[in-house]
């Protein structure tokens, strides 16, 4: 019996976009030759830095925008397929909502234009508002919202209709760090009904703490995609050491040895490169009759690799 080949559910292959601008109509290059795959039910992240190509990327991916070559499919079909409409969710960056109807009007009005049934839309409407967390808002006009409200009004029309793909164009912005924790909750609860949510950000801490995969763009071109094990080693980079209650000449030899040092008063905490660097720091640390508090080996971050990888690719343009 021969094996079912299981497609992604977005794919991208040699996608390349450029426009034209200014009076001279000078072409400008958004995407060369992008190439990416998401697969059913997982959460992929969309890492660049701004004008990486992020945002022109997902409107080709959602059909807003045709590659210059190259092509996006979406459940295997091309993303301007009507049935692929249905399926998809999307918020994007800057979302814009008539301001005079109330949360509860603008999420009915949404829920009718993506075919829910009559019958379902005021319970659909509830429950998204109940997940979101805007209950108390339902009936209060969207002209007296916060950036913060309107992206969890954003994210609620997102998924009025259910979408089995949900595609996310910096969906944490304007978030406080509570508002991001409830965001990163309703999306892993997303994964857990099978869904596969695509997005894009450049707050790296949320993509280390929900992302399955992901893929960093930089100038158009995806530098590096995987899932973090594969992106991030385990290596020790460096080896943070804190020690408290070090004065006069101890503090000044403590300091020669670290690569990097940071005084806040007793405490110092000192960065070196290896354990032959922590034996010494030890060592004048009984001689001075200190203590140390804390020994945290540091490995790469995805903060490091991405902003390695960005360095990288802008001294190449440079140097061309």
């Amino acid at each position: 019996m021969a094996s079912v080949v299981r497609k992604p559910v977005i794919e991208t292959v040699r996608l390349t976009k450029f426009y034209r601008t200014g009076f001279r109509m000078k072409r400008v290059r958004a995407l060369v030759d992008l190439n990416l795959q998401v697969e059913r039910g997982e959460i992929f992240g969309f890492l660049g830095p701004n004008g990486a190509g992020k945002t022109t990327a997902i409107k080709i991916i959602i059909g807003l925008a045709k590659p210059t070559q190259g092509f996006a499919t979406v459940l295997g079909k091309p993303p301007r397929d009507h049935r692929v409409k249905k399926s998809i969710g999307f918020l994007p960056e800057s979302p814009y909502f008539y301001e005079y109807l109330t949360a509860a009007e603008f999420l009915e009005l949404t829920a009718q234009l993506s075919g829910v049934p009559r019958g379902e839309l005021k319970p659909r409407v509830r429950e998204m508002l109940k997940m979101v967390r805007m209950e108390h808002a339902a009936n209060i006009q969207m002209k007296g919202f916060s950036r913060g409200m309107l992206q969890r009004i954003g994210i609620a029309q997102a998924l009025i209709h259910d979408p089995e793909v949900v595609v996310l164009d910096e969906p944490m912005g304007g978030l406080d760090p509570i508002g991001r924790k409830e965001f990163r909750d309703i999306i892993l609860s997303l994964r857990d009904q099978g869904k596969t949510v695509f997005f894009s950000t450049h707050i790296l801490a949320d993509v280390e703490m929900i992302c399955d995969r992901v893929g960093i763009i930089v100038g158009g071109k995806m530098v590096k995609a995987g899932r973090l094990s594969e992106i991030l080693t385990s290596e020790v980079e460096a080896i943070e050491v804190t020690v408290r209650g070090v004065q006069g000449k101890f503090r000044k030899a403590l300091e020669r040895i670290a690569q990097k040092a940071f005084d806040s008063g007793e405490f110092l905490m000192l960065t070196v490169k290896d354990d032959d660097d922590v034996e010494r720091i030890m060592a004048i640390t009984r001689e001075a009759g200190a203590k140390v508090t804390a020994i945290v080996p540091r490995t790469k971050t995805l903060e490091d690799f991405f902003m390695s990888q960005v360095k990288s690719i802008v001294e190449e343009q440079e140097n061309a």
